[in-house]
């Protein structure tokens, strides 16, 4: 089954939950273009980070009743779409015993490519001192680092970042803002945070989660922080 549109990702009607009760995800559509930018912002509970776990395969307790990438209907665990996108979580603690180099070899390889020279992506991520400590010997800051400079290396067609400015320092952040916003030259990105400049400096389109479901959506030239902070509800929190 095809589907001919402009939509990189085109998610119908997608609900997901842990266990029988507590339902996170309900009756969402998500639509993400190529080469687009997209924030996602919501407090605390909002299921920003589920939904990543579904894209990334590892929530099996969902249903949709449509996924399709690039036109094509897809399942989030094929392989095919698995070698299309990279997902940096908000925590992530896997590979403690393994090097950043390894690391990238091993993800390279994973996906069907050959490491090529990250030099760059180190050095704007002031990273140099770190790259031949274990994983799990390093800050949670420079563990976040190590996923990413990966991330824009691998330059995949969808680019899923939860939460990826927390725990970097400021040079960091700033640097991440400028990849971030370059992106759509080699693909698309979705990224949540709780901070609002990441999403009014970077992004080309803005979902409002809320309970589970997209409350509001902001399109470029409608995108400022204080109606944003409206649709939250609490501008405390943001």
């Amino acid at each position: 089954m095809n589907k001919s549109d402009t939509h990189l990702l085109e998610i119908q009607n997608l609900s997901a939950c842990y266990g029988k009760e507590k339902t996170v995800l309900s009756h969402l559509f998500l639509n993400l273009a190529a080469h687009e930018t997209v924030g996602l912002i919501g407090l605390n509970g909002a299921g920003k980070t589920t939904l990543f776990r579904v894209l990334s395969g590892l929530l099996p307790s969902f249903r949709a009743d449509g996924i399709f990438f690039d036109g094509h209907c897809v399942k989030f665990r094929d392989k095919a779409f698995k070698t299309c996108r990279y997902t940096v979580f908000a925590e992530d603690n896997s590979f403690q015993y393994f090097t950043f180099g390894e690391y990238l070899s091993y993800v390279f390889a994973s996906y069907g490519q050959k490491p090529w020279d990250v030099t760059e992506l180190i050095k704007g991520f002031h990273f140099e001192d770190h790259a031949h400590v274990l994983l799990k010997d390093l800050s949670t800051g420079n563990r976040k680092k190590v996923f990413l400079i990966t991330a824009f290396a691998l330059k995949p067609k969808l680019l899923l970042l939860d939460e990826p400015v927390n725990g970097l320092d400021f040079q960091s952040t700033e640097y991440l803002y400028q990849l971030i916003s370059g992106y759509k030259d080699y693909g698309t990105v979705l990224f949540s945070s709780h901070i609002l400049e990441s999403i009014t400096l970077t992004s080309d389109r803005v979902i409002v989660l809320e309970n589970g479901e997209i409350r509001q959506t902001f399109e470029r030239g409608q995108i400022n922080a204080s109606d944003i902070r409206k649709a939250l509800h609490n501008e405390n929190n943001v």
